[in-house]
Protein backbone atom coordinates (compact mmCIF):
# COMPACT_ATOMS: atom_id res chain seq x y z
CA UNK A 1 0.00 0.00 0.00
CA UNK A 2 1.50 3.32 -1.12
CA UNK A 3 1.84 5.96 1.60
CA UNK A 4 1.62 9.73 1.27
CA UNK A 5 1.65 12.72 3.55
CA UNK A 6 -1.44 14.19 1.88
CA UNK A 7 -4.10 12.66 -0.33
CA UNK A 8 -6.44 15.06 -2.12
CA UNK A 9 -9.69 13.80 -3.62
CA UNK A 10 -10.63 15.97 -6.60
CA UNK A 11 -8.37 17.43 -9.30
CA UNK A 12 -10.31 20.61 -9.92
CA UNK A 13 -9.20 24.16 -9.17
CA UNK A 14 -9.09 23.72 -5.39
CA UNK A 15 -7.56 20.25 -5.42
CA UNK A 16 -4.73 21.16 -7.80
CA UNK A 17 -3.98 24.38 -5.93
CA UNK A 18 -3.80 22.51 -2.63
CA UNK A 19 -1.45 19.93 -4.16
CA UNK A 20 0.86 22.71 -5.37
CA UNK A 21 1.05 24.52 -2.07
CA UNK A 22 1.38 21.36 0.04
CA UNK A 23 4.09 20.16 -2.32
CA UNK A 24 5.98 23.41 -1.82
CA UNK A 25 6.17 22.53 1.87
CA UNK A 26 7.88 19.28 0.98
CA UNK A 27 4.83 17.12 1.49
CA UNK A 28 4.42 13.94 -0.54
CA UNK A 29 1.10 14.52 -2.31
CA UNK A 30 -1.32 12.32 -4.26
CA UNK A 31 -4.38 13.69 -6.07
CA UNK A 32 -7.16 11.24 -6.98
CA UNK A 33 -9.64 12.25 -9.69
CA UNK A 34 -12.78 10.35 -10.68
CA UNK A 35 -12.95 11.79 -14.21
CA UNK A 36 -10.63 10.76 -17.02
CA UNK A 37 -9.00 14.24 -17.02
CA UNK A 38 -8.01 16.79 -14.40
CA UNK A 39 -9.62 20.22 -14.39
CA UNK A 40 -12.58 19.56 -16.68
CA UNK A 41 -14.72 22.32 -15.16
CA UNK A 42 -11.81 24.76 -15.44
CA UNK A 43 -11.77 24.23 -19.21
CA UNK A 44 -15.44 25.17 -19.70
CA UNK A 45 -15.41 28.10 -17.30
CA UNK A 46 -15.83 31.65 -18.53
CA UNK A 47 -16.98 30.52 -21.94
CA UNK A 48 -13.69 28.66 -22.36
CA UNK A 49 -11.54 31.60 -21.23
CA UNK A 50 -11.65 30.99 -17.46
CA UNK A 51 -12.75 33.93 -15.32
CA UNK A 52 -9.94 33.00 -12.93
CA UNK A 53 -10.50 35.69 -10.28
CA UNK A 54 -11.95 39.13 -9.65
CA UNK A 55 -10.01 42.27 -8.75
CA UNK A 56 -12.74 43.31 -6.30
CA UNK A 57 -12.92 40.20 -4.08
CA UNK A 58 -13.99 40.76 -0.49
CA UNK A 59 -15.75 38.49 1.99
CA UNK A 60 -18.97 40.39 1.21
CA UNK A 61 -19.05 38.76 -2.23
CA UNK A 62 -19.79 35.33 -0.73
CA UNK A 63 -22.86 33.55 0.62
CA UNK A 64 -22.65 31.28 3.67
CA UNK A 65 -24.51 30.45 6.85
CA UNK A 66 -21.44 32.03 8.47
CA UNK A 67 -20.64 35.11 6.32
CA UNK A 68 -17.36 35.80 8.15
CA UNK A 69 -15.90 32.32 7.69
CA UNK A 70 -14.18 33.08 4.37
CA UNK A 71 -12.41 36.22 5.65
CA UNK A 72 -9.25 34.50 6.88
CA UNK A 73 -8.49 32.46 3.76
CA UNK A 74 -9.29 35.34 1.40
CA UNK A 75 -6.96 37.68 3.29
CA UNK A 76 -4.08 35.21 3.44
CA UNK A 77 -4.16 34.27 -0.23
CA UNK A 78 -5.63 37.14 -2.23
CA UNK A 79 -6.65 37.72 -5.82
CA UNK A 80 -3.38 39.59 -6.28
CA UNK A 81 -1.44 36.48 -5.30
CA UNK A 82 -3.12 34.45 -8.00
CA UNK A 83 -2.76 37.25 -10.54
CA UNK A 84 0.99 37.20 -9.81
CA UNK A 85 1.06 33.46 -10.56
CA UNK A 86 -0.77 34.06 -13.86
CA UNK A 87 1.71 36.79 -14.77
CA UNK A 88 4.64 34.52 -13.86
CA UNK A 89 3.50 32.28 -16.73
CA UNK A 90 3.07 35.28 -19.08
CA UNK A 91 -0.63 34.48 -19.55
CA UNK A 92 -2.32 37.45 -21.19
CA UNK A 93 -5.57 38.42 -19.52
CA UNK A 94 -8.12 41.20 -19.61
CA UNK A 95 -10.78 42.76 -17.40
CA UNK A 96 -14.23 42.23 -18.90
CA UNK A 97 -16.22 44.33 -16.41
CA UNK A 98 -16.58 44.87 -12.68
CA UNK A 99 -13.15 43.40 -11.97
CA UNK A 100 -13.74 40.11 -13.82
CA UNK A 101 -10.44 38.76 -15.19
CA UNK A 102 -10.34 36.36 -18.16
CA UNK A 103 -7.58 34.72 -20.17
CA UNK A 104 -7.07 36.41 -23.53
CA UNK A 105 -6.58 33.01 -25.14
CA UNK A 106 -7.94 29.93 -23.39
CA UNK A 107 -8.86 28.38 -20.04
CA UNK A 108 -6.36 25.66 -21.00
CA UNK A 109 -3.62 28.10 -19.96
CA UNK A 110 -4.83 28.12 -16.35
CA UNK A 111 -5.09 24.34 -16.24
CA UNK A 112 -1.63 23.94 -17.80
CA UNK A 113 -0.26 26.38 -15.21
CA UNK A 114 -1.69 24.30 -12.38
CA UNK A 115 -0.53 20.99 -13.82
CA UNK A 116 2.98 22.34 -14.40
CA UNK A 117 3.17 23.66 -10.85
CA UNK A 118 2.11 20.21 -9.63
CA UNK A 119 4.94 18.63 -11.64
CA UNK A 120 7.45 21.06 -10.18
CA UNK A 121 6.62 19.91 -6.64
CA UNK A 122 6.31 16.22 -7.65
CA UNK A 123 2.61 16.04 -6.77
CA UNK A 124 1.22 12.84 -8.27
CA UNK A 125 -2.17 12.91 -10.05
CA UNK A 126 -4.17 9.77 -10.84
CA UNK A 127 -7.28 10.12 -13.01
CA UNK A 128 -10.11 7.68 -13.70
CA UNK A 129 -9.99 6.71 -10.04
CA UNK A 130 -13.16 5.58 -8.25
CA UNK A 131 -13.12 5.64 -4.46
CA UNK A 132 -14.57 2.48 -2.96
CA UNK A 133 -14.16 3.32 0.72
CA UNK A 134 -12.36 5.59 3.16
CA UNK A 135 -11.38 4.53 6.66
CA UNK A 136 -9.52 6.24 9.45
CA UNK A 137 -7.43 4.18 11.82
CA UNK A 138 -4.78 6.62 12.89
CA UNK A 139 -4.08 7.39 9.23
CA UNK A 140 -6.59 7.49 6.38
CA UNK A 141 -6.91 4.38 4.23
CA UNK A 142 -8.41 4.95 0.77
CA UNK A 143 -9.50 1.87 -1.16
CA UNK A 144 -9.89 2.76 -4.83
CA UNK A 145 -10.16 1.26 -8.29
CA UNK A 146 -6.44 1.99 -8.68
CA UNK A 147 -5.38 0.39 -5.43
CA UNK A 148 -5.07 1.22 -1.75
CA UNK A 149 -3.42 4.39 -0.49
CA UNK A 150 -2.58 5.69 2.97
CA UNK A 151 -2.06 9.23 4.23
CA UNK A 152 -1.84 11.26 7.41
CA UNK A 153 -3.98 14.04 5.92
CA UNK A 154 -7.00 13.80 3.62
CA UNK A 155 -8.33 16.82 1.70
CA UNK A 156 -11.78 16.72 0.10
CA UNK A 157 -11.93 18.94 -2.98
CA UNK A 158 -14.73 17.22 -4.85
CA UNK A 159 -16.87 20.30 -5.50
CA UNK A 160 -20.66 20.26 -5.43
CA UNK A 161 -23.26 18.53 -7.61
CA UNK A 162 -23.55 21.41 -10.11
CA UNK A 163 -23.06 20.48 -13.81
CA UNK A 164 -23.30 16.68 -13.38
CA UNK A 165 -22.56 16.17 -17.09
CA UNK A 166 -19.00 17.20 -16.24
CA UNK A 167 -18.80 14.43 -13.65
CA UNK A 168 -19.91 16.47 -10.63
CA UNK A 169 -21.49 14.52 -7.77
CA UNK A 170 -22.31 14.93 -4.09
CA UNK A 171 -19.53 12.52 -3.13
CA UNK A 172 -17.87 15.04 -0.82
CA UNK A 173 -21.07 15.24 1.20
CA UNK A 174 -21.13 11.45 1.49
CA UNK A 175 -17.64 11.52 2.98
CA UNK A 176 -18.70 14.23 5.43
CA UNK A 177 -21.75 12.24 6.53
CA UNK A 178 -19.62 9.13 7.01
CA UNK A 179 -17.57 11.04 9.57
CA UNK A 180 -20.58 12.68 11.23
CA UNK A 181 -19.98 16.15 9.79
CA UNK A 182 -23.01 18.40 9.30
CA UNK A 183 -24.16 19.47 5.82
CA UNK A 184 -25.98 22.71 5.06
CA UNK A 185 -28.66 21.60 2.58
CA UNK A 186 -27.21 22.12 -0.93
CA UNK A 187 -29.19 23.92 -3.62
CA UNK A 188 -28.43 25.11 -7.16
CA UNK A 189 -26.86 28.56 -7.50
CA UNK A 190 -25.97 30.87 -10.38
CA UNK A 191 -28.82 29.17 -12.21
CA UNK A 192 -31.75 30.30 -14.42
CA UNK A 193 -35.14 30.74 -12.74
CA UNK A 194 -38.39 29.23 -14.01
CA UNK A 195 -41.63 31.09 -14.70
CA UNK A 196 -45.01 29.90 -13.49
CA UNK A 197 -47.43 28.82 -16.20
CA UNK A 198 -49.04 32.24 -16.74
CA UNK A 199 -45.73 34.08 -17.15
CA UNK A 200 -44.30 31.31 -19.29
CA UNK A 201 -47.21 31.40 -21.75
CA UNK A 202 -46.76 35.14 -22.23
CA UNK A 203 -43.01 35.53 -22.28
CA UNK A 204 -41.76 32.29 -23.85
CA UNK A 205 -42.52 33.88 -27.23
CA UNK A 206 -39.82 36.49 -26.66
CA UNK A 207 -37.14 34.01 -25.60
CA UNK A 208 -33.72 35.33 -26.51
CA UNK A 209 -34.51 38.99 -25.80
CA UNK A 210 -32.54 40.73 -23.07
CA UNK A 211 -32.43 44.09 -21.33
CA UNK A 212 -30.38 45.86 -18.68
CA UNK A 213 -32.16 46.02 -15.33
CA UNK A 214 -31.96 45.71 -11.59
CA UNK A 215 -33.07 42.47 -9.94
CA UNK A 216 -33.80 42.18 -6.24
CA UNK A 217 -34.36 39.18 -3.99
CA UNK A 218 -34.74 40.09 -0.35
CA UNK A 219 -31.79 42.36 0.47
CA UNK A 220 -29.73 41.13 -2.50
CA UNK A 221 -29.68 43.57 -5.43
CA UNK A 222 -27.82 43.22 -8.73
CA UNK A 223 -27.77 45.45 -11.80
CA UNK A 224 -26.90 43.67 -15.03
CA UNK A 225 -28.50 42.04 -18.06
CA UNK A 226 -31.69 39.97 -17.82
CA UNK A 227 -32.45 37.35 -20.49
CA UNK A 228 -35.82 35.78 -21.32
CA UNK A 229 -35.68 32.03 -22.00
CA UNK A 230 -38.34 29.57 -23.16
CA UNK A 231 -38.87 28.53 -19.54
CA UNK A 232 -38.11 31.62 -17.50
CA UNK A 233 -35.32 34.11 -16.88
CA UNK A 234 -31.55 34.02 -17.07
CA UNK A 235 -28.72 36.47 -17.68
CA UNK A 236 -26.11 37.73 -15.19
CA UNK A 237 -28.52 39.64 -12.91
CA UNK A 238 -30.85 36.64 -12.60
CA UNK A 239 -27.98 34.21 -12.03
CA UNK A 240 -26.69 36.42 -9.23
CA UNK A 241 -29.99 36.62 -7.34
CA UNK A 242 -30.65 32.91 -7.88
CA UNK A 243 -28.00 32.19 -5.26
CA UNK A 244 -30.19 34.01 -2.73
CA UNK A 245 -33.57 32.79 -3.99
CA UNK A 246 -35.56 30.14 -2.15
CA UNK A 247 -38.95 28.61 -3.04
CA UNK A 248 -41.83 30.91 -2.17
CA UNK A 249 -39.69 34.05 -2.27
CA UNK A 250 -40.57 36.56 -5.02
CA UNK A 251 -38.04 38.56 -7.03
CA UNK A 252 -38.50 42.14 -8.20
CA UNK A 253 -37.23 43.57 -11.46
CA UNK A 254 -36.64 47.21 -12.34
CA UNK A 255 -36.97 47.29 -16.12
CA UNK A 256 -35.71 50.88 -16.44
CA UNK A 257 -33.32 51.51 -13.52
CA UNK A 258 -32.37 55.05 -14.48
CA UNK A 259 -35.47 56.24 -16.30
CA UNK A 260 -39.19 56.62 -15.70
CA UNK A 261 -42.39 58.32 -16.72
CA UNK A 262 -41.14 61.67 -15.43
CA UNK A 263 -38.71 61.65 -18.38
CA UNK A 264 -41.48 61.14 -20.93
CA UNK A 265 -42.71 64.72 -21.10
CA UNK A 266 -42.14 67.71 -23.31
CA UNK A 267 -42.20 71.08 -21.53
CA UNK A 268 -43.82 69.32 -18.59
CA UNK A 269 -46.62 67.84 -20.68
CA UNK A 270 -47.14 64.13 -21.17
CA UNK A 271 -46.47 62.72 -24.62
CA UNK A 272 -49.47 61.56 -26.65
CA UNK A 273 -48.21 58.03 -27.34
CA UNK A 274 -49.26 54.61 -26.15
CA UNK A 275 -47.19 53.19 -23.33
CA UNK A 276 -45.85 50.21 -25.34
CA UNK A 277 -44.58 52.62 -28.01
CA UNK A 278 -42.82 54.79 -25.45
CA UNK A 279 -41.38 51.82 -23.63
CA UNK A 280 -40.04 50.36 -26.89
CA UNK A 281 -37.63 53.32 -27.06
CA UNK A 282 -35.84 51.82 -24.06
CA UNK A 283 -36.56 48.09 -24.33
CA UNK A 284 -36.76 45.66 -27.26
CA UNK A 285 -40.02 46.34 -29.09
CA UNK A 286 -41.43 42.83 -28.61
CA UNK A 287 -40.59 42.92 -24.93
CA UNK A 288 -42.27 46.31 -24.47
CA UNK A 289 -45.42 45.04 -26.22
CA UNK A 290 -45.53 41.74 -24.28
CA UNK A 291 -44.86 43.36 -20.91
CA UNK A 292 -47.45 46.12 -21.36
CA UNK A 293 -50.06 43.65 -22.64
CA UNK A 294 -49.42 41.28 -19.74
CA UNK A 295 -49.62 44.04 -17.14
CA UNK A 296 -52.57 45.81 -18.75
CA UNK A 297 -50.80 49.03 -19.71
CA UNK A 298 -51.86 49.75 -23.29
CA UNK A 299 -53.21 53.27 -22.62
CA UNK A 300 -52.07 56.56 -24.12
CA UNK A 301 -49.56 58.10 -21.75
CA UNK A 302 -51.25 61.51 -21.62
CA UNK A 303 -54.61 59.91 -20.77
CA UNK A 304 -53.43 58.15 -17.61
CA UNK A 305 -54.91 59.27 -14.31
CA UNK A 306 -52.38 60.12 -11.61
CA UNK A 307 -53.31 56.94 -9.77
CA UNK A 308 -52.86 54.86 -12.92
CA UNK A 309 -49.53 56.56 -13.58
CA UNK A 310 -48.33 55.71 -10.07
CA UNK A 311 -49.38 52.11 -10.63
CA UNK A 312 -47.48 52.00 -13.91
CA UNK A 313 -44.34 53.48 -12.33
CA UNK A 314 -44.54 51.00 -9.44
CA UNK A 315 -44.92 48.01 -11.76
CA UNK A 316 -42.21 49.26 -14.12
CA UNK A 317 -39.62 49.59 -11.37
CA UNK A 318 -40.81 46.80 -9.07
CA UNK A 319 -42.18 44.11 -11.37
CA UNK A 320 -42.86 41.22 -9.03
CA UNK A 321 -42.34 37.65 -10.23
CA UNK A 322 -42.83 34.42 -8.29
CA UNK A 323 -40.48 31.80 -9.76
CA UNK A 324 -41.66 28.22 -9.38
CA UNK A 325 -38.14 26.85 -9.27
CA UNK A 326 -34.76 26.79 -10.98
CA UNK A 327 -33.23 24.87 -13.87
CA UNK A 328 -31.58 22.71 -11.19
CA UNK A 329 -28.07 21.39 -10.77
CA UNK A 330 -27.89 20.50 -14.48
CA UNK A 331 -27.68 24.21 -15.36
CA UNK A 332 -26.27 25.58 -12.08
CA UNK A 333 -22.73 26.95 -12.23
CA UNK A 334 -22.15 26.36 -8.50
CA UNK A 335 -23.81 25.10 -5.34
CA UNK A 336 -25.03 27.02 -2.28
CA UNK A 337 -24.66 25.03 0.92
CA UNK A 338 -22.30 22.17 1.68
CA UNK A 339 -20.00 21.37 4.58
CA UNK A 340 -21.11 23.37 7.60
CA UNK A 341 -18.40 25.93 8.33
CA UNK A 342 -19.17 25.71 12.05
CA UNK A 343 -17.30 22.41 11.96
CA UNK A 344 -14.23 23.70 10.11
CA UNK A 345 -11.30 25.89 11.09
CA UNK A 346 -11.45 29.13 9.10
CA UNK A 347 -7.65 29.26 9.24
CA UNK A 348 -6.85 25.72 8.05
CA UNK A 349 -10.15 24.29 6.70
CA UNK A 350 -9.62 21.26 8.97
CA UNK A 351 -12.56 19.43 10.52
CA UNK A 352 -12.97 20.06 14.22
CA UNK A 353 -14.31 16.51 14.63
CA UNK A 354 -11.82 14.53 12.56
CA UNK A 355 -8.16 15.58 12.86
CA UNK A 356 -6.38 15.51 9.51
CA UNK A 357 -9.57 15.79 7.43
CA UNK A 358 -9.91 18.99 5.37
CA UNK A 359 -12.61 20.39 3.06
CA UNK A 360 -11.90 23.06 0.44
CA UNK A 361 -13.54 24.82 -2.49
CA UNK A 362 -17.14 24.43 -3.57
CA UNK A 363 -17.85 21.47 -1.29
CA UNK A 364 -17.79 23.94 1.63
CA UNK A 365 -20.76 26.18 2.48
CA UNK A 366 -19.15 29.22 0.86
CA UNK A 367 -20.46 30.40 -2.52
CA UNK A 368 -19.23 33.39 -4.48
CA UNK A 369 -20.97 35.76 -6.83
CA UNK A 370 -20.76 35.39 -10.58
CA UNK A 371 -17.52 36.83 -11.95
CA UNK A 372 -14.46 34.90 -10.76
CA UNK A 373 -15.28 34.85 -7.05
CA UNK A 374 -15.71 31.09 -6.82
CA UNK A 375 -12.31 30.48 -8.41
CA UNK A 376 -10.76 32.80 -5.85
CA UNK A 377 -12.42 30.84 -3.06
CA UNK A 378 -10.92 27.68 -4.56
CA UNK A 379 -7.42 29.21 -4.61
CA UNK A 380 -7.70 30.77 -1.14
CA UNK A 381 -9.27 27.84 0.71
CA UNK A 382 -6.82 25.44 -0.94
CA UNK A 383 -3.85 27.58 0.05
CA UNK A 384 -5.09 27.78 3.64
CA UNK A 385 -5.47 23.99 3.95
CA UNK A 386 -2.11 23.38 2.30
CA UNK A 387 -0.32 25.31 5.03
CA UNK A 388 -1.54 22.79 7.61
CA UNK A 389 -2.20 19.44 5.94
Amino acid sequence: MASYDVIIIGAGAAGLMCAIEAGKRGRKVLVLERSEKAGKKILISGGGRCNFTNKNVTHRSFISENPDFCRSALKRYTQNDFISLVEKYDIAYYEKKDGQLFCEDSARQILDLLLNECRLVNAEILVGCTINSIEKNGSFIIDSSLGKFESASLVIATGGPSIPKMGATGFGYDIARQFGITIVEPRPALVPLLFGEENRQTFSEIAGLSFHGIVRCGTATFEDDVLFTHRGLSGPAILQVSSYWKPGVPIEIDLLPHCGAADWTIDGKRIHKKLPNILSQYLPHRLADAWCEYNGFTDFFDQLSNRRLEEFEQRLHRWKIDPIGTEGFDKAEVTVGGIDTKELSSKTMESSKIPGLYFIGEVVDVTGWLGGYNFQWAWSSAWAAAQAC
